[in-house]
């Protein structure tokens, strides 16, 4: 089928942490046979930081806000689904709305990469564009939030739901050498957000004072002003190209989800499969579906305050941290593939598809492909949530 994908940048990852996401599930819904335009706007200086690396699998479009619009909704009718992603930064809001215009033509998606912020604001504000589309979507996806990102979107009258978490691309993320000016005990890449950077002081800054004799090794936008313990080094933005030769080059590598993210818990990061497909050994702060993605002590290790990240460094030495980087990156290529996520959006695609065709009714699925769906290695409930109004 052809697909027409408004989004925030697929070409570039600054100030854009959707970015590997995207590339992972377009490069693969590419690999089934999808035609995909990618439409993204001028705008934050993304076109300015464009990553080096190949994006044949989509059509990029770069079009001004704005004034744009109308020719890429001319452009969108033309396909058979029209993807319409949250977080783009600008013309959201008419966009969201807009795109219903496609409609009945084309299938019409709407596919949340921050589901705690969506359903935040709509809650909050009874003029939000999306309280009054969500409805009219053959279906919304999210690329995490659990039973409450599905709970919520049902209450504002949603067709059907379905979960594509994030994962790993083997391709993009593998093992590669250890660069010895990025040596370190312990890495964290994240840009400093509101909504992360009181987590980033406990787990990361504070563990960093407990254990003086560890290396920290900090990356990403916005950090420059803050005050930091000296074993702490900052190096600034830290492009895609690069994060394989960071994580290798760690002893272990952190994640710290956004405190949104991890109240809705079930929203692995990008960040997490990541560092799975690096092989090194993950710090990953706690929250609700951890354990459904990767088994906690044998796979990953979960912790919850600086105590804990700087007891984990002190009681894990070499052996123990290979040992268990080895079985996180074995889970994520038996788990958790964008080849596996692919098929899953393929899915649901084709089931809004039959939906609409009248060859299922409104809240059945299509037990065929659902029994093809299941046989698929690593399948497993949390990666198939789906409900309809």
């Amino acid at each position: 089928m052809r697909i027409f994908a408004f989004g925030s940048s697929i070409v570039s990852s600054y100030w854009n942490g959707a970015a590997t996401y995207y590339r992972g599930c377009y490069k693969y819904l590419a690999r089934l046979g999808h035609q995909i335009t990618f439409a993204e706007p001028d705008a934050y200086g993304r076109q300015q930081h464009r990553d080096a690396g190949d994006f044949s699998y989509v059509q990029s479009v770069v079009y001004q806000p704005g004034t744009d619009l109308d020719r890429m909704l001319a452009m969108a009718r033309e396909a058979d689904i029209v993807i319409k992603h949250s977080g783009i930064g600008v013309d959201d809001a008419e966009l969201e709305r807009r795109v219903l215009e496609c409609s009945p033509d084309a299938m019409c998606f709407f596919w949340d990469v921050d589901a705690p912020a969506t359903l935040h604001r709509m809650r909050s504000d009874a003029a939000d564009p999306l309280r009054e589309a969500a409805a009219g979507y053959d279906a919304i996806l999210t690329y995490g939030g659990g039973p409450k990102a599905r709970q919520g979107f049902l209450e504002f009258g949603a067709r059907a739901y379905y979960s594509i978490y994030n994962a790993l691309d083997p391709e993009t993320h593998h093992p590669v050498a250890a660069d010895p000016e990025l040596a370190c005990d312990v890495a964290f890449l994240g840009n400093r957000l509101p909504d992360r950077e009181a987590r980033v002081e406990e787990m990361f800054l504070r563990a960093a004072e407990l254990a003086p004799d560890q290396r920290f090794l900090l990356g990403g936008e916005g950090w420059g002003d803050k005050a930091m313990p000296e074993n702490v080094r900052w190096i600034g933005h830290v492009p895609t190209a690069m994060h394989n030769r960071v994580n290798c080059s760690a002893g272990m590598v952190m994640n710290i989800n956004r405190v949104s993210m991890a109240d809705f818990g079930y929203s692995p990061p990008t960040r997490v499969f990541e560092v799975a497909g690096a092989g090194s050994c993950m710090l990953c702060d706690d929250w609700p579906g951890i354990a459904d993605c990767f088994e906690p002590g044998r796979e990953i290790l979960l912790v919850r305050s600086g105590e804990e990240v700087a007891a984990a460094l002190h009681a894990n030495g070499g052996d123990a941290r290979a040992q268990i980087g080895a079985a996180f990156h074995a889970r994520a290529l038996r788990d958790h593939t964008y080849a596996q996520r692919a098929v899953q959006a393929d899915f649901a695609f084709r089931e809004c598809l039959a939906r609409r065709h009248g060859e299922i009714g409104p809240q059945q699925s299509s037990a065929a492909t659902m029994e093809d769906w299941a046989a698929m290695p690593g399948f497993r409930p949390m990666e198939h949530e789906e409900a309809y109004a």
